[in-house]
C-alpha cells in the first residue's frame, strides 16, 4: 500500500555538528507556523526523541535499520507520519556512520535510502571557509545515490554564509542548494551528560531557548524551501505490521519519572494496540505499585543519579520485590534492571536479583547486539532472537546468563536474567524487531490476570 508522507532527513557530517540544535529549531519553527508535525530519530537513541516530543507536543519515534526490516521501517514512518503536514527525521552520528567502517549499515544514509527521503546535510562551519565546499563535495561523492539535496551551515556568521552560499551555488550547480545557516547562540547551548544530551525535562528554560532558536531559524534558514522538498518526497510503499488484538484487556504498570524515562513509544503503543491499559507510576515519589496490575515494565534511565531517593523509598522497594516474588510478569531494561538488583553503588535497591551495580567510568558493552535465548523464557523459546542495543557506563557484578549477546564483529557474551515471568538485563530491545516478544509478554500478563481472577 502506498502512503504519501511529506518528509525530510536532517543529517550531520559528524556527531556534535549541531544537527539536534538545527532539528529542534526547525521543528519549533514549523510548530509556530501551525503545521501538524511529526518527528523521528534515526538509530536507537531515546533522548533526542524526548526533545522532539517536548517541541511538537506529540510522540517522536525511532527509525532503525538494524532493529527493523526495510518494510517495518517504512511502515513505522508511514504509520506515525500519517495525516501530518511534514515529518522531520533527525539523523544519528555522521550521515554515513553505522555499525562499522566497512559499510553504511544502520546509518542515517541507509534510512534515507530505505525510506527514499530527501536529505539536508548540516555542516559545522566554525573555523572554516572554503573547506566547507570540500566537506560537502566529499559527502556527495562517497556514495552517488545519497539523496542529499540541501545544506545548512551551523555556527556560521551571516557574512561568511553569504560568501559560501555563492560558492555552493557555483560549485554544485543546483545539485545541492544552500538552505541557510545558524549562528552561534551561546544562550541556547544544550548541556551534555555521559549518555548524550540531558533529558528535555532537565534543561532550564527549555521553552525560551527553543523559541530563540526557532525565531533565528525563521530569519536565517529557508523553511519554506525545506517544506517544499519534504512535499516532493515520493510515496512510501509498504505492508502493514499488525499486532493481534486480544479480546481480554490487561493492566501494565510502567515506571515513569526522572529515574526511568527511556521507552520506545512504539513499544508502548504496541502493548496498547493489543489491548493493554498502561498505568504510569513513579518509583521515586509513590510508595506502592498501582492496583490490579497484571504486569510491570521498567525502562531505562538514570537510576544512579537518584539512587539515594530510590533507596529511601523502602515501601516501593518492598512492594516491587513482593510482586515479583509472587510471579508478576516484568520487563526491566538497563536502568530498570539495575533497580531490581541488591545495590546501585552503596544504595540498597529492590534486591530481587543478586549483585551490585557499579560505575565503570567508561562505556561498557556499547552498541548493537543480537540477543539469542539460551533457554525458554517469558518472551521466547530457547533459540529465539531479537536485535537489541546497549549503552551504559554502569555494570553489575552479575549481569545474568540466560541470553547470549553477539555484536556484528562476532564478539559475544552472556547476559540477562530470564524466567517464565521475567526479562531483566542491560540490553534494550524494540518490539517491532520481533513482534513475538511483545505478544508473549502480553500473553504472560493475561495468564497472570486469569490466575488471580
Amino acid at each position: 500500500m502506498e502512503h504519501t508522507i511529506p518528509r525530510i532527513v536532517l543529517a550531520g557530517t559528524n556527531s556534535g555538528c549541531g544537527k539536534t540544535t538545527i532539528s529542534c529549531a526547525i521543528l519549533q519553527a514549523l510548530v509556530n507556523r501551525g503545521l501538524n508535525v511529526r518527528a523521528f530519530k534515526c538509530g536507537p537513541d531515546y533522548i533526542d526523541t524526548m526533545f522532539h516530543s517536548k517541541i511538537i507536543k506529540t510522540k517522536s519515534t525511532n527509525l532503525d535499520s538494524f532493529f527493523f526490516s526495510e518494510n517495518t521501517a517504512k511502515y513505522l514512518l508511514a504509520k506515525n507520519g500519517k495525516d501530518c503536514d511534514i515529518s522531520i527525521i533527525e539523523g544519528v552520528m555522521g550521515f554515513y556512520d553505522g555499525i562499522d567502517t566497512e559499510s553504511a549499515r544502520a546509518s542515517t544514509y541507509e534510512i534515507s535510502q530505505i525510506t527514499q527521503s530527501p536529505v539536508v546535510l548540516v555542516v559545522d562551519a566554525k573555523g572554516s571557509s572554503l573547506s566547507v565546499i570540500a566537506v560537502i563535495q566529499g559527502f556527495l561523492t562517497l556514495y552517488k545515490d545519497n539523496n542529499i539535496c540541501g545544506v545548512i551551515l551551523n555556527r556560521c556568521s551571516g557574512m561568511t554564509y553569504k560568501m559560501l552560499e555563492k560558492q555552493i551555488k557555483k560549485q554544485f550547480c543546483g545539485r545541492v542548494v544552500p538552505l541557510g545557516y545558524m549562528p552561534t547562540l551561546s544562550e541556547c547551548m544544550f548541556e551534555s551528560r555521559h549518555l548524550g544530551l540531558i533529558t528535555a525535562s532537565e534543561i532550564d528554560m527549555l521553552r525560551e531557548k527553543l523559541q530563540i532558536l526557532a525565531n533565528k531559524a525563521e530569519e536565517t534558514i529557508d523553511i519554506y524551501r525545506i517544506i517544499n522538498m519534504a512535499k516532493n518526497a515520493p510515496p512510501i510503499d509498504c505492508e502493514s505490521v499488525v499486532f493481534p488484538k486480544f479480546q481480554e484487556h490487561i493492566r501494565i504498570a510502567f515506571a515513569y519519572d526522572k529515574a526511568f524515562c527511556f521507552y520506545y513509544k512504539d513499544n508502548l503503543d504496541a502493548l496498547m494496540e493489543m489491548g493493554a491499559e498502561l498505568v504510569p507510576f513513579s518509583p521515586l515519589a509513590e510508595h506502592k505499585l498501582p492496583s490490579d496490575i497484571n504486569g510491570i515494565y521498567f525502562g531505562g534511565g538514570y537510576p544512579e543519579l537518584y539512587a539515594e531517593q530510590l533507596s529511601n523509598n523502602t515501601s516501593m522497594l518492598n512492594c516491587v520485590k513482593d510482586a515479583l516474588n509472587n510471579g508478576l510478569p516484568c520487563i526491566a531494561e538497563c536502568g530498570g534492571f539495575m533497580y531490581l538488583k541488591e545495590y546501585i553503588g552503596n544504595y540498597h535497591m529492590v534486591g530481587y536479583l543478586p549483585g551490585r551495580s557499579f560505575d565503570t567510568g567508561k562505556l561498557t558493552r556499547f552498541g548493537y547486539v543480537r540477543l539469542k535465548a539460551k533457554k525458554d523464557n517469558m518472551l521466547c523459546k530457547a533459540g529465539g532472537e531479537i536485535c537489541a542495543h546497549e549503552f551504559h557506563y554502569w555494570d553489575s557484578e552479575n549481569a545474568g546468563d540466560c541470553f547470549n549477546a553477539q555484536k556484528f564483529s562476532g564478539k559475544n557474551w552472556d547476559c540477562v536474567f530470564a524466567t517464565d515471568h521475567l526479562y531483566a538485563g542491560y540490553p534494550h530491545f524494540h518490539f517491532y524487531a520481533n513482534t513475538n516478544f511483545a505478544v508473549n509478554f502480553y500473553k504472560t500478563c493475561l495468564k497472570e490476570k486469569n490466575r488471580n481472577d
